[in-house]
């Protein structure tokens, strides 16, 4: 019977613990009423905490606890939760209170226990240093500061789910659905986990992360270059336009090779890639908020080859920009 410790953290989504034992549930139910999974299939789990206190979830609830966290017990596989993202900084700033648990995951990894994980708690693995890909929630501003504090892990942006070396790491807040079906499927079978699936509506095919990404939230002040924030305005107000460096150069007075490197220096992506997300953000938000025709929003964004768009827009999206009006439209 596999045994799933799950790593309470102050200020965690209260979801993050609610929601992987809801799905074990599920699948120890259809374990016992189908042939999909095996005798030995049936889940266990345990809530444990830093010195096995009750945790104060972000909502402010309080999560019982079963004990301490302890990096030499017996485990199957750890959860870990994920601090709610007001918090996780002011977290990362007390290294003291983080390492048990760092020393704890780096112990249960030694032993070969499956890590699995989502959201920012990719940040306390990276704290824990030993792992080297990690799926972040899509926010360009967290993605500069982790490659900042951890230049040695690949963050990989884009995915909902990433695996290496024996660690599951999700995307964002949500992605803990795919990480915990995932956790059945590596500890039971594929099939068993796919009965979940369909039990509890859940969608096993998402891939991607990036269809979700909000205009709003895209954090592209998060920089303090009063240069480079000047020739963001100027990006997004001559958006429709064809882009040229040597006027944006112009437009804030410095070189084309220096207005390179500051831009990528403070945004975390050189002039062009920046514009091609802005223009594929502002296209999704007037396929969601508007009645245009694809045609139209095309040619809002900036481009005039519309079997290009529809590429670029799949490529970046990983889905068409009908199928995007069809799930978001409001």
């Amino acid at each position: 019977m596999p045994l799933i410790r799950i790593w309470a953290v102050e200020h965690a989504i209260a979801s993050g613990v609610a929601a992987p034992t809801d799905i074990l549930t599920a699948a120890n139910h259809l374990a016992a009423t189908t042939s999909h999974g095996r005798a030995s299939a049936s889940f266990r789990w345990r809530v444990e905490s830093i010195g096995g206190r009750p945790v104060r979830a972000a909502s402010g609830q309080v999560i019982p606890v079963d004990g301490a966290i302890d990096g030499s017990s017996p485990a199957d596989a750890i959860w870990l939760t994920s601090p709610f993202v007001a918090d996780f900084e002011r977290l990362l700033d007390r290294p003291a209170a983080l390492a048990p648990l760092s020393n704890a995951l780096r112990r249960q990894h030694a032993r070969g226990t499956l890590i699995a994980t989502y959201c920012t708690g990719a940040f306390l693995l990276a704290e824990a240093s030993f792992f080297s890909t990690v799926a972040l929630p899509r926010r360009t501003g967290r993605r500069r500061r982790a490659s900042a504090r951890y230049p040695d892990v690949a963050l990989r942006a884009s995915d909902i789910l990433t695996e290496q070396d024996g660690i599951l790491c999700g995307g964002a807040i949500t992605s803990y659905q795919n990480l915990a079906l995932r956790v059945v499927d590596k500890l039971a079978n594929a099939r068993l986990a796919a009965s979940v699936a369909r039990l509890m509506l859940i969608d096993m095919n998402r891939v991607s992360q990036d269809s979700f990404i909000d205009l709003d939230r895209m954090d592209h002040r998060g920089h303090d270059d009063a240069a480079i924030a000047r020739a963001q305005r100027w990006m997004e107000k001559h958006l429709r336009e064809p882009f040229s460096l040597a006027r944006l150069s112009d437009h804030v007075a410095m070189s084309e090779r220096t207005l390179h490197r500051r831009f990528r220096d403070a945004v975390g992506a050189p002039p062009l890639r920046y514009l091609q997300t802005l223009r594929i953000e502002v296209a999704k938000r007037l396929l969601a908020e508007t009645k245009l025709a694809i045609d139209t929003v095309c040619e809002r964004v900036g481009y005039a080859d519309i079997s290009g768009f529809r590429q670029l827009f799949k490529r970046e999206t990983g889905i068409s920009p009908g199928e995007y009006r069809r799930r978001f439209t409001q």
